[in-house]
């Protein structure tokens, strides 16, 4: 088992590495980066991830280490739910969707059970790679009824919110979400579409959208980049 003394020093000696290394430049790869400071590469992947979790370093599977400094922080608390556009847009920031995929095929278990739904009934997934400064920060996916939504309602005009589409369509009316927050390891789809390295920690929100009735509306994933948000939770005392 490893000192904690020999973690901080790595820590600090590591992020002095990272510190002094432009944004976008590359660190010295993992066999280099362990002889310089002394360690193995089992170690040093270890401290990495601290790193990792705090957006300040990304890997790249077959390509390197680079150093990352978000430029800004998209930060919410969880109270009120809104989309990461409404979010970036509130605080100046432009976010663009990149990769969009619309699927429309018969309903997997888990998602007759979340949607309450009957086993032949069809579901249109939807996901999509969100970006800001060019990086892609978020992957989100959606997962909804066809008798809610079709392909061809979102063939034309869509921005990358499902909720923001759902709401400015206005029907059915949208009243509240339950949301679970976990961290995520990235899956091989995911690690493709955000630029990181299969299994590498993310920030998941698992939903439910339902509308006046108590139908739910939307079961949705959306998987975010640490170091691109920061979400609170204003408590008050009992």
């Amino acid at each position: 088992m490893k000192s904690n003394s020999l973690f901080q020093r790595l820590h600090q000696n590591l992020g002095q590495v990272i510190t002094t290394t432009k944004a976008g430049e590359r660190l010295p790869s993992e066999p280099e980066l362990a002889r310089k400071l002394g360690v193995s590469r089992a170690t040093l992947r270890e401290v990495m991830r601290t790193f990792e979790t705090r957006g300040l370093i990304q890997r790249r599977q077959g390509v390197g280490t680079f150093v990352l400094r978000p430029s800004h922080v998209i930060e919410s608390g969880l109270e009120v739910l809104e989309s990461i556009e409404a979010l970036a847009r509130r605080e100046g920031l432009q976010v663009t969707q990149g990769e969009l995929k619309i699927v429309h095929r018969a309903a997997r278990f888990e998602e007759n059970e979340a949607l309450v739904i009957d086993a032949k009934q069809r579901v249109v997934h939807v996901s999509r790679v969100i970006l800001t400064e060019g990086r892609p920060i978020a992957f989100l996916v959606d997962i909804l009824p066809d008798d809610v939504i079709t392909p061809k309602e979102l063939a034309d005009g869509f921005s990358g919110s499902v909720l923001d589409w759902l709401l400015q369509r206005g029907d059915p009316r949208l009243v509240s979400s339950r949301c679970e927050i976990n961290a995520a390891p990235a899956s091989s789809e995911i690690a493709r579409a955000l630029n990181i390295q299969r299994g590498d920690a993310l920030l998941c929100f698992n939903s439910k959208l339902y509308s006046l009735g108590g139908r739910v509306i939307d079961f949705s994933f959306s998987y975010f980049l640490p170091g691109y948000f920061r979400f609170h939770v204003v408590r008050e005392l009992a």
